[in-house]
């Protein structure tokens, strides 16, 4: 039996990771954020499709391609999170538990960001935690996928 497949998207400018801002995103580079979700989805015995994009309609495609593919979905939707209801309303037709990942703690920033919407769809936030709350994520999905198992 194949391990349930869990896609791990990535939004805007998080390609420059390592690079952007190093004092609020740390030096962890993307590769080293999909090493890391690698590293983790093989300890729990999950399969991941990691990707990033800086457009808006792909990241929406891509969750729209989760349904009948993928067992949940663990997202950093970077600036979409507090702009795009467009992202909301593809990841609550899914109907896939998502969980919500943010590298800087969005509700100690500039009062813009203390607004995600694509909160509303999620299972589930982990933020401020750097780069490490990709793990805890997965993490968190495992015992989503077990939880929804067992119901």
């Amino acid at each position: 039996m194949e391990p349930p497949l869990i896609a791990v998207l990535n939004g805007p400018n998080l390609n420059l990771l390592g690079t952007r801002e190093p004092e609020k995103y740390g030096s962890a580079t993307l590769d080293d954020v999909e090493a890391l979700c690698a590293e983790t989805a093989d300890e729990l015995g999950l399969a991941i499709d990691f990707r990033q994009t800086n457009g808006e309609g792909e990241l929406i495609s891509w969750v729209q391609e989760c349904r009948g593919r993928a067992a949940g979905i663990v997202i950093n939707p970077a600036g979409y999170s507090h702009t795009s209801v467009a992202l909301m309303d593809s990841l609550l037709a899914v109907e896939l538990p998502v969980v919500e990942v943010h590298i800087t703690n969005i509700h100690r920033r500039e009062a813009f960001r203390h607004h995600s919407y694509v909160s509303r769809a999620a299972t589930g936030v982990i933020c401020g935690l750097g780069v490490g709350g990709y793990s805890l994520a997965l993490r968190a999905m495992a015992g989503l996928i077990v939880q929804d198992e067992s119901e």
